[in-house]
């Protein structure tokens, strides 16, 4: 498959890159599976935390370079790698703290969890954030003693070439993470080595059940973070300017280009006007531009595919009953994969893309009579990876949130990420997390350990 960075913002090819071959594919496996076996009984790990220390550092000394890199792969603005250098900071200070062996309370004898590394893990990676899924994957794990194969997008490779030989950089031996130009059914044929313990992916659904598959014919173990349709329910007491103060962002963050981007907003019938003021307020706002600019506040899709999917999506919904609040116009005075911010209402449940992820910035506004009412709208989804419940009574707030069939929740806030909370969802978002202790142990051996005192 071809590897390329094509700027979404002057749509010039800067970079392509030859396809990894089966000999080389051949190396990384050893590599990896030779670091596995080093590090199995637990040696090595002051070695790896003092690698990722080093990692922490370059990615701060270079954070402008690696965040102009990712932003001609694949359009975004400036940031991301601050919060990857936090990631190395977590799992360096709380290391010992994860992997220490956990006793376990018995009257029969003596028992303990001993953590222990599972093995080389394929990890199949997205887009839209190309220094930040990958340093999700790969600090805790490398960390653990799981050396890491990557597949990156095929639109951002440069970036995760550059995390790649920045971790090489970082005195980590060859074989931690090797980063291969390889198509889905080398892929396939990673999983199926039996060198390999499991795969991760962040994708789309149609990637998570292929890389699910062909782990559970191998009977490995597998995470997948697949997306989302995230509710944003209003609840009628919220207050209505600090809602204005977030709203715009919860949609146009990354150009919408977020899993974990609000997308369906639900909202009391009464309000529904002034909602949809708000989002228009905000929406007219946005600067489109030259991403490197930092005074741009919309960065182009990532891709002309992108954008021709994301047309047809909204196209879509207009020809089935949708009404066009705002925006849907051609963004004719820029060369780059702009697409304008737009807001719909009048989506029914018969509408195509009601149980469609729309990756870009569309909000789609859904009023609701009663409480039970938005609950019910916010679980009628195929998927369930965060929501966020706006409300100033904070009780209240948690219990709707915790009737919402979803991984995360936030309250009165957009979406998070931090090195420290659990990142993961349910239904056809996934399963399995990232991040925080949850995350780092989702590839540890959790080795029972069980002993009776000899008798005399």
């Amino acid at each position: 498959m071809a590897y390329q960075t094509v700027n979404p913002y002057t749509n010039e090819i800067e970079h392509t890159y030859a396809d990894t071959t089966p000999e080389e594919v051949e190396k990384a496996l050893s590599l990896a599976h030779g670091l596995y076996l080093k590090w199995h009984d637990g040696s090595g790990l002051e070695e790896r935390k003092a690698v990722i220390t080093k990692l922490g550092t370059l990615l701060r000394e270079r954070r402008t370079e690696m965040a102009e890199l990712m932003t001609r792969d694949m359009g975004k603005l400036i940031g991301e790698v601050d919060l990857c250098a936090s990631f190395c900071d977590y799992y360096v200070e709380h290391a010992n703290e994860f992997l220490a062996p956990k006793p376990i309370y018995t009257t029969s004898g003596n028992a303990f969890i001993l953590k222990q590394s599972l093995g080389v893990l394929m990890a199949v990676e997205p887009w839209n954030f190309p220094f930040y899924q990958i340093a999700r994957v790969f600090i805790p794990n490398f960390i653990v003693g799981n050396p890491m194969l990557l597949k990156d997008a095929a639109n951002c490779p440069t970036s995760a070439q550059a995390f790649a030989d920045m971790v090489a950089e970082a005195s980590a031996p060859e074989g931690s993470l090797t980063n291969l130009f390889v198509s889905y059914d080398q892929v396939s044929e990673i999983i199926a080595d039996p060198r390999v313990a499991g795969a991760c992916l962040t994708g789309s659904e149609r990637g998570g059940r292929s890389v699910a598959t062909e782990a559970a014919k191998s009977l490995k173990k597998s995470t997948l973070e697949l997306g989302g349709n995230d509710a944003f329910v209003v609840l009628e007491d919220a207050d209505m300017d600090k809602l204005a103060e977030i709203l715009p962002q919860t949609r146009l963050y990354n150009a919408g280009q977020v899993c974990t981007s609000s997308k369906r907003y639900i909202v009391p019938e009464k309000l529904v006007p002034q909602f949809v003021n708000i989002l228009k307020d905000g929406f007219s706002k946005v600067k489109m531009g030259d991403p490197l600019d930092r005074s741009t506040t919309l960065a182009p899709l990532s891709s002309k595919k992108a954008k021709e999917k994301l047309t047809q999506q909204v196209q879509l919904a207009i020809d089935n009953g949708a009404k066009l609040e705002y925006g849907f116009e051609p963004v004719e005075d820029q060369e780059g994969q702009f697409f304008m911010p737009t807001i719909l209402t009048g989506v029914t449940v018969e509408n195509p893309i009601f149980d469609q992820e729309m990756f870009g910035p569309v909000a789609v506004i859904y009023p609701y009579k009663t409480e039970e009412e938005a609950i019910e709208i916010a679980n009628n989804s195929s998927y369930g990876l965060g929501n966020t419940v706006f409300g100033t009574n904070i009780a209240h707030d948690r219990e709707v949130a915790s009737k919402i069939e979803a991984g995360m929740s936030w309250i009165n806030a957009g979406w998070a990420s931090l090195p420290e909370i659990p990142f993961g969802g349910v239904k056809h978002s996934g399963y399995g997390r990232e991040l925080s202790e949850i995350g780092f142990t989702e590839f540890v051996n959790q080795h029972l350990i069980y002993e009776v005192e000899p008798t005399a």
